[in-house]
């Protein structure tokens, strides 16, 4: 695989937080390669480390050791200015408990990150129709987050997350706490941003993702026992 084709590439990669007096290794000696334009669905009990993986994916968290490459960037040499704008060009991030901004309404959650890269307001407004068509919730747009449903909430993080179209989409349990049916629209969601091109790795339990994901890894206490490609 050549180098242009890595959406991210780590080497041993470790991770240690300080609880109290006591350090706890939450990644251990992680080295991966996940391919631009592919669906990787990272697996393991809760707590073996697939959010803290997503977390340094993302630039959101540095590892303790290791290096770690997403879209040819070095995110260990960046300071936390450049990740911030690193990640609101380059990722979209649908974290589990939804993340939404509990004061402001549906279009303006979408809104948000555009508003953050100054983008003109007629190219946000195309934006926003465009992506809550995609996760149907066009009667939604005035709602405030407590008015809505956890399924709608996660497909408002989703078109939040692909708001300012980043290339690498990262989900942490996007169908964790969600009914057959909502779980199905988010993998519909979640089949149609890959067949577009977009990068998309899911930590997940749900067997109808794990199914679909070209590459499976598989963490067990920070470590990753199996990378199947």
């Amino acid at each position: 695989m050549s180098s242009d084709k890595v959406a991210v590439l780590a080497s041993e990669i470790c991770k240690t937080y300080q609880v109290g007096d006591t350090p706890v290794e939450a990644l251990k000696d992680v080295s991966l390669r996940l391919e631009k334009g592919g669906f990787a669905a990272i697996s393991g009990a809760s707590g073996s480390g697939k959010t803290t993986l997503l977390n340094i994916i993302s630039g959101i968290d540095k590892p303790t050791s290791g290096k770690i490459t997403t879209f040819g960037e070095d995110l260990v040499q960046k300071d936390e200015s450049s990740l911030a704008g690193f990640r609101c060009r380059n990722v979209g991030f649908v974290f589990q408990s939804y993340n939404l901004v509990s004061t402001l309404t549906v279009a303006e959650n979408i809104a948000f990150p555009m508003e953050w890269l100054r983008r003109p307001v007629e190219q946000i407004e195309k934006r926003i129709k465009e992506l809550i068509e995609l996760v149907g919730l066009q009667h939604r747009l005035e709602h405030f987050p407590s008015q809505l449903s956890g399924g709608e909430q996660q497909r408002v993080a989703f078109a939040r997350a692909l708001a300012n179209d980043p290339p690498l989409l990262l989900a942490d349990e996007p169908t964790g706490n969600l009914d057959a049916q909502t779980s199905l629209r988010i993998f519909e969601i979640l089949r149609k941003l890959e067949s577009g091109g977009r990068t998309v790795i899911v930590a997940t339990h749900d067997e109808h993702i794990l199914k679909f994901a070209h590459q499976k890894m598989l963490l067990e206490d920070g470590r990753l026992v199996s990378l199947d490609e």
